[in-house]
Parts: C-alpha cells; sequence; structure tokens
C-alpha cells in the first residue's frame, strides 16, 4: 500500500520536484557567490580536463549559456511565491495556470457488463468502506486545499473554475454546487448525476430506437401531449392497446412530477433520466444494480440499516425496509415534493413492468399495494435490504427537483 502510487499522486509528486528544482536553481543564479582567487584556479585546471574529455560539445553548452537571458525580477518573485504556496501547503492557485490545453470535455466511454455481473456481491454489515476523496480536481489534476468541491456519490472532486471552463455547469448550477458541496445534502458531479451513462451501447442503442419511432427530439422539451403520444405509441407496441383514461390519468401524473416547477414541459435531461431508469430496471437485476453504487452510497445503506435494527439482530421488517426508501431523496425537501415524480416508475419497480408501460387499476401491477402491506411483518436481512434500495438509491442521484421514480405506497 505504501509502494504503489496512483497516477495523481505521481504528478503531484512531479509538480513539487519540478516547483523546488527550479526554485533552487533561480537562487543559485541570483545568488552566486563571486568566486576566490584559488576556486578560479581550481576551476580553470578542472575545466580543462573536462574540455579534454568533452570536446566540442562543451563549446556548444557554453555558447547556449551565454545565450541564455539573465532571470527578471518578475520571475524571481513569481518563484518564491510560488516557493511560498507550496511550503505554506496551498499548492498552485488555479488562475495561475494555462489550462487554455487542458480543459477539454472527457470522452464518456460507456460501460460493459461482466459475466459475474448478476452474481450477488457480498457487503458486510459490520465493515465500513469509509472512502476518502481525491486530493486533486479530476480536471486539471491540482490541489488547492478549500477550493476543491466533492462529489457526494464518488470520490472526485472538483474546482468552480474548471467545470465552468468545461462548461457542464451554468451560473445557477454553480452556485448550488457552492451552496450544497460540502453540507450534508451534498452535490453529483457531472458523472454521477446522469444515469443514462449507466447503460451500455446496447442498452442506449435501443432507447435511441425507441425514441426514434416514437419521433422524439433529442435535447428539446417535452409537453404533456407529446409525453402521452410517447405512452400511447409504446402501449400499442407492447400490448396492443391504447391507454385507458386511468393510464393516460397516470401519465398525466407523471409529468407533473418531473415538471415540479409547474413550467408546462419537462426537461429532456429528466425525461432521459426516467427512460434510462426504466430501462435498467427491465434489463438489470437487483445483484447488478448493488454492483453499480459507489462506496459512500454504500456506506449511507449500512447507517440507515442499522438506525432501523433496534434489537441489533441483523434484521428489519418488510414495512421499514418500504418506509425506509424516501430518505435517500432527502435533498428534495421542499414544496415541490408532495407532488413530485418518484410518483413515476413504482409500478414498474414493484411489479417488473417495462419501461413503455402505465399502469391502472386493472393492470396484473394493482395488488402491488396490497402485496406491500402483506409483506409489511416479513424479515429482511441486510443484503436484502441492499438489493431493494438499490434503485431508489440510484434514482436519487440526480440534483434536479425533478422524480424518476415512484415511491413505494
Amino acid at each position: 500500500m505504501g509502494v504503489l502510487m496512483s497516477k495523481k499522486q505521481q504528478v503531484e509528486k512531479v509538480q513539487k520536484c519540478n516547483a523546488v528544482v527550479n526554485a533552487f536553481q533561480q537562487g543559485m543564479k541570483v545568488a552566486a557567490p563571486p568566486a576566490t582567487h584559488d576556486q578560479a584556479d581550481d576551476n580553470v585546471g578542472g575545466a580543462t580536463d573536462v574540455a579534454a574529455a568533452r570536446g566540442e560539445s562543451e563549446e556548444g553548452g557554453e555558447e547556449e549559456a551565454d545565450a541564455a537571458p539573465p532571470p527578471t525580477r518578475d520571475g524571481c518573485n513569481v518563484n518564491k511565491e510560488a516557493w511560498s504556496r507550496m511550503r505554506d501547503g496551498k499548492g498552485v492557485e488555479p488562475e495561475d495556470m494555462q489550462k487554455s490545453h487542458q480543459l477539454t470535455p472527457p470522452a464518456f466511454v460507456r460501460p460493459k457488463r461482466d459475466a459475474n455481473d448478476d452474481q450477488a456481491l457480498e457487503v458486510e454489515l459490520g465493515k465500513r468502506d469509509q472512502p476518502s476523496n481525491d486530493e486533486m480536481c479530476d480536471v486539471c489534476e491540482v490541489w488547492t486545499a478549500d477550493d476543491l468541491y466533492p462529489c457526494r456519490i464518488c470520490t472526485r472532486v472538483f474546482h468552480d473554475g474548471c467545470l465552468r471552463e468545461l462548461g457542464y455547469l451554468r451560473a445557477e448550477a454553480l452556485q448550488e454546487m457552492r451552496d450544497s458541496a460540502h453540507t450534508i445534502t451534498g452535490w453529483s458531479c457531472y458523472y454521477c448525476d446522469n444515469v443514462n451513462l449507466l447503460l451500455t451501447e446496447e442498452e442506449m442503442y435501443s432507447l435511441v430506437e425507441t425514441f426514434k419511432q416514437c419521433k422524439i427530439i433529442p435535447e428539446s422539451c417535452l409537453v404533456s401531449d407529446e409525453l402521452l403520444q410517447y405512452r400511447h405509441f409504446m402501449s400499442k407496441q407492447q400490448y396492443e392497446k391504447d391507454l385507458t383514461d386511468e393510464q393516460e390519468e397516470d401519465v398525466l401524473g407523471q409529468f407533473a412530477a418531473m415538471d415540479p416547477e409547474k413550467k408546462g414541459n419537462i426537461e429532456w435531461s429528466d425525461f432521459l433520466y426516467f427512460e434510462s431508469m426504466s430501462v435498467l430496471r427491465k434489463l438489470r437485476t437487483e445483484n447488478s444494480m448493488v454492483r453499480l453504487l459507489s462506496s459512500k452510497e454504500r456506506d449511507r445503506a449500512r447507517t440507515l440499516f442499522l438506525g432501523l435494527d433496534l434489537d441489533k439482530d441483523g434484521l428489519i421488517t418488510g414495512g421499514e425496509s418500504r418506509q425506509a426508501q424516501p430518505s435517500w431523496f432527502h435533498k428534495l425537501n421542499k414544496e415541490s415534493q408532495s407532488c413530485n415524480v418518484r410518483l413515476m416508475l413504482s409500478s414498474a419497480l414493484n411489479c417488473g413492468i417495462s419501461h413503455v408501460g402505465a399502469m391502472c387499476e386493472s393492470s396484473p401491477a394493482s395488488s402491488a399495494s396490497e402485496r406491500s402491506k402483506a409483506d409489511d411483518s416479513r424479515s429482511v436481512t441486510w443484503a436484502d435490504f441492499l438489493k431493494e434500495s438499490a434503485i431508489y438509491i440510484i434514482a436519487a442521484r440526480p440534483n434536479s427537483s425533478a422524480m424518476h421514480i415512484r415511491l413505494p405506497l
């Protein structure tokens, strides 16, 4: 553990070494002591021997040395300031960096499913992961102490200036990050905020083809009629029938939940997020969903389970497990939460229906609430709790106040 170094640690070590060397060299050039007569004689004799060994190569080096300009006063001051910052443990300031060639948006690579994706992952209840945040900005790989903002899902940290240069966050989003990143609520980085990045190439291709068939225009806002048209089309594709009046009301409820600010349309990102969650629910097993959780998320789930397990026997009831799921969405404790959409995917979560269907009383999922009440007294282990909670934990990742999954009744 003490020998291996990460890429960022290596970069940090090299940066510090370079700063020390540059400061030392500049100091030697500026404050070089005058040579004495004896030292000059020794230097002449040594230079003669070296010249005999090196030949013309030394002459070329002397010419380059003579051509080198003397250090300026400004350059010395910059080096002294850099040395002072490094000595004080503050590192390099972001505004002093030449970031034009560094801040390029990353190329997102979609994951590939492993052969053991559906195998159970052993997560010990009594052993916390306790992950520590990275020390350097994920974008520029420079450490600046308190200027870094951590993600609440992964261990990445960021400069607000770097995110602004990348163009990932608008002014209001940047301010939200500054206000919440260091609080209990936390902030999700652009990797973790977008659950669509969890889909594989094959899963995303299937989703894109569905959008094309329904004539959904990417990166555009959707009004309620367009969402209804989309649901009607998918209902015909899957069930070969139109939506009932009850199902249409459910779709309108979904729309209201994705439009908490009542603007009359839903953002493309919220719609894409909801559909991506549905694809995950449709194609992934519970074990696979657990493998998507980060160390921080597993630690929060561990804390919640231990808080519910009052008698410390490693078991809680099904009712306690169901009632615990809203706690993942504490960041949405606003006036809009009462009508929010996480009204959405409950049917799909409780009965395994695909992302293209809507629920009604006559559907096979109409007994979901009855089944949940009957399950209130069942015993739930830590492993079962984690598998049941994984879909909700992932659904709570976005910073958006829109709801993308229906909470259990």
